[in-house]
């Protein structure tokens, strides 16, 4: 019997990648990326807790910046405006831009106007910011209904490293 050859009928090697698989799968990691995303961010209301932890040692000569109900500015007793606050942070801490500023806010107080008053410092060179807090006051207690406790209820702070920056600034 005579075989007639044809030049089909010859194995042939690949010689390039077939992407095709690879293109599939990267779509669906794709498709699995993009409806997973919006999930992972924190869209929660927070009610922040109060600290429990030793209050760090106090400096001899503290400079207490308050943020009233009011969204009026005081520097230790004198009450002053978020204009001059540069210059009166200036002259409390005598010109030391490392000097430790405790900010205390009224509860009552929105967060857009405490992150103002923390960047208005920062502008005006003061980075090192504690955020003072009741010590001991039990969580979800409103004002005048806890008991002070022991020791007068004195307020501790609990040291920020620096003041907030921008997001993507250093």
């Amino acid at each position: 019997m005579i075989r007639i050859r044809h030049t089909d009928e010859n194995p042939h090697e690949a010689s390039e990648i077939n992407v095709t698989p690879f293109i599939d799968v990267m779509l669906v990691l794709l498709v699995i990326f993009m409806v997973t995303a919006p999930l992972t961010t924190v869209n929660v209301p927070v009610d922040l807790p109060s600290s429990t932890e030793k209050p760090a040692p106090r400096p001899d000569d503290p400079v207490f910046l308050t943020v009233k109900a009011d969204h009026g500015l005081a520097l230790g007793e004198d009450d002053i405006t978020m204009d001059g606050l540069a210059g009166a942070l200036e002259t409390a801490t005598k010109g030391n831009k490392d000097a430790r500023i405790f900010l205390r806010a009224d509860k009552t107080v929105d967060y857009g106007t405490l992150m103002g008053v923390m960047d208005k410092m920062r502008s005006a060179g003061y980075l090192k910011v504690a955020l003072v807090n009741l010590q001991g006051q039990e969580e979800g207690s409103e004002a005048g209904t806890t008991p002070v406790p022991t020791g007068g209820g004195a307020p501790s702070a609990t040291p920020a490293a620096t003041a907030p920056t921008p997001e993507g600034t250093p």
